[in-house]
């Protein structure tokens, strides 16, 4: 595994190291041990997969307040999705930063999301399937969410039109920088 610092306080990226021969290969996708030489604890209590049949669909931007927030390690195990993180922690020197990097089958890559992050993704394909691993059991009541396209943020995403997207996410209020962000 390749760890890769990104633009924001805490995230990384995860990058498969495959060892090749004739028959494919074989790579490591998660090592609690090399998370942690990169000062990062997790420990995964749930893995889910979601599965969206169509291009253009759109999930998110999600996350679980305090005290169930959640760290996520996320990849895509079929077809390609443009993966975004927004750092929400009022504490850190990127607070309303975001990042994008797109996850793929092909590319093999996966994406830390620490806790107080909001995530979600749009299909670039067809039949594209993403995994997670989460720290955290899920807790309804302590779901929340921001606007895909508020501008407090400015996500250039790679579709803006024409998105299949659940009423619920198209419809989080505006987020306010005073009062909006997480402490964690």
């Amino acid at each position: 595994m390749k760890i890769c610092r990104t633009s924001l306080q805490k995230a990384v990226t995860i990058e498969l190291e495959p060892i090749r021969d004739e028959r494919g290969f074989f790579a490591r996708s998660f090592c609690k041990r090399t998370l942690e030489q990169y000062g990062i604890v997790f420990d995964v209590v749930q893995c889910n997969v979601a599965f969206n049949k169509h291009v253009r669909t759109l999930r998110g931007m999600h996350f679980q307040s305090p005290p169930f927030g959640e760290e996520k390690i996320v990849s895509c195990s079929s077809g390609a999705v443009y993966d975004v993180i927004i750092d929400l922690n009022q504490n850190s020197d990127t607070f309303c930063g975001w990042f994008g990097i797109t996850l793929s089958a092909e590319n093999q890559t996966a994406l830390y999301v620490p806790k107080g992050f909001a995530h979600g993704y749009q299909t670039l394909t067809e039949n594209a399937q993403i995994t997670y691993l989460v720290s955290q059991y899920y807790a309804p009541a302590y779901e929340s969410g921001v606007r895909w396209n508020d501008r407090a943020f400015g996500i250039q995403w790679p579709f803006q039109e024409d998105l299949l997207i659940s009423s619920k996410d198209s419809n989080w209020g505006d987020f306010d920088r005073e009062t909006g962000g997480i402490i964690i």
